[in-house]
């Protein structure tokens, strides 16, 4: 039997677009396929921590194995529980050395009306933090646009073994910001107001370059009381790429992917964020956007 193709210039005349526009309805009403409602996921995050403190000493490092379950229990829901193993610890604190839960979260996804795209985590979250994050993004007519914003209330909450210590006293962290993609080149640009863990504030640039595999770029940012710093980023997929589920049993695979911050200022106190669920990062963020989704499909 011979099968249908679709050529590379039938692809390139695809729209592809946040506003789903009259298919809503039909949406709406079509049947589910490959729902992953119930369905678990155990991902492996390695995860990797280098600073260069010791004139004597390159780096030091510390190195976990980071095994996440993830499951969905209603729709637009995703329940993560991260035990943190260490590998490697060289000058990170014996706390480190002990295996211990890392994030533990409950989010919801949702589209809101003005096509505006929500997120709310609540948990535990890394940085020694606990407590509720809410960030949206609304794409203007032109896509290429869009504004960000983001708001959380957290806590200091840390693990010594499995024995959680934690402090009432609860601040705000917040965003706002605008984006620019250019198409012709997969790159992002960012621009930030925001403030931090320490209640310090500052402004934030980004250029990222996304490909199919990894994105890389660079930063840069000023702060009201502290030194301008910056830096470069990078996030890389990790195989295998492709993985499929056998009936109902967990698929169980290394995250999507990997990534590193260098802080070229050796800033240790000021900028400091959170990472409100385990499986937030620049190409999680960019893996939705039309324009990137398009010049995959021409380039498949």
């Amino acid at each position: 039997m011979e099968e249908d193709t679709v050529s590379v210039a039938e692809r390139g005349d695809w729209t592809v677009s946040y506003d789903l526009g009259d298919a809503k309805p039909l949406l709406r009403k079509a049947k589910t396929k490959n729902s992953s409602l119930y369905k678990v996921d155990v991902l492996i995050y390695p995860q990797v921590a280098l600073k260069n403190l010791i004139i004597t000493q390159v780096y030091q490092v510390l190195f976990d194995l980071s095994p996440a379950v993830e499951v969905s229990l209603w729709k637009g829901m995703k329940l993560t529980a991260q035990v943190k193993i260490p590998v490697y610890n060289d000058g990170y604190g014996s706390m480190e050395s002990k295996v211990h839960p890392g994030h533990l979260t409950v989010s919801q996804r949702m589209r809101l009306p003005g096509n505006v795209f929500g997120r709310m985590t609540v948990g535990m979250f890394n940085a020694d933090r606990y407590g509720i994050d809410v960030e949206v993004m609304r794409p203007f007519k032109d896509e290429r646009f869009s504004l960000l914003a983001r708001v959380g209330y957290v806590g200091v909450g840390y693990w010594n073994g499995f024995k959680f210590h934690y402090d009432t006293e609860m601040n705000f962290t917040w965003t706002l910001g605008g984006s620019f993609y250019w198409p012709a080149y997969n790159t992002q640009f960012t621009l930030k107001v925001e403030q931090y863990l320490q209640q310090d504030r500052g402004v934030r640039f980004e250029m990222i370059r996304h490909f199919r595999y990894c994105s890389i770029g660079f930063y840069a940012m000023k702060g009201e009381e502290a030194k301008a710093n910056g830096g470069f980023r990078f996030q890389v997929a990790l195989p295998a790429y492709k993985y499929k589920r056998h009936k109902h049993w967990p698929r169980v695979n290394t995250s999507a992917n990997m990534g590193i911050v260098y802080n070229a200022g050796n800033e240790r106190f000021y900028y400091k964020e959170y990472k409100a669920e385990v499986s937030d990062n620049i190409m999680e963020r960019n893996c939705f956007n039309p324009y990137f989704i398009k010049s995959e499909l021409l380039n498949f």
